[in-house]
């Protein structure tokens, strides 16, 4: 592994390391029963050492067509709406930026969550359907 890479990598295996202690404290019964994760193609979700953290904790990765990134419900389900919410908006600094983002995320209904995620069962199946290609909605 490319050493310019290893940190990357080192980087997100930390992130993970974080989420599955998140999910230990609030949800323990979903580790045992195993935790299905989606990753694109990124260099970090692909590196030995994610691999090798992915292997040792047993979470299993849906595979992730290399031109599909539609996949990630951020990309189909949130970036819409919330560019639809700061359209026009100006910020005087980061923090206000922040605040804003916090704010919106804060008022989001569960649903809103739910609908994102629950969709992409069906984007995910027409991708396999086209063979990797493509999958606009």
């Amino acid at each position: 592994m490319s050493k310019r890479i290893t940190p990357f990598a080192s980087l997100y295996c930390s992130t993970l390391d974080r989420l599955k202690e998140a999910i230990r404290r609030k949800r323990p019964g979903l580790l045992r029963r195993g935790v299905v994760r989606q990753h694109d193609n990124a260099t970090p979700h692909s590196a030995n050492l994610t691999q090798q953290w992915l292997q040792r904790f047993g979470w299993e990765i849906l595979p992730h067509p290399p031109h599909s990134p539609d996949l990630a419900p951020s990309d189909f389900h949130l970036f819409g709406p919330l560019k639809r919410h700061l359209g026009g908006m100006t910020f005087e600094t980061d923090d206000d930026l922040i605040s804003e983002l916090r704010n919106w995320f804060d008022n989001l209904d569960v649903d809103f969550f739910r609908v994102g995620i629950n969709s992409l069962l069906s984007r995910w199946q027409k991708c396999i359907d086209l063979h990797g290609d493509y999958v606009e909605k």
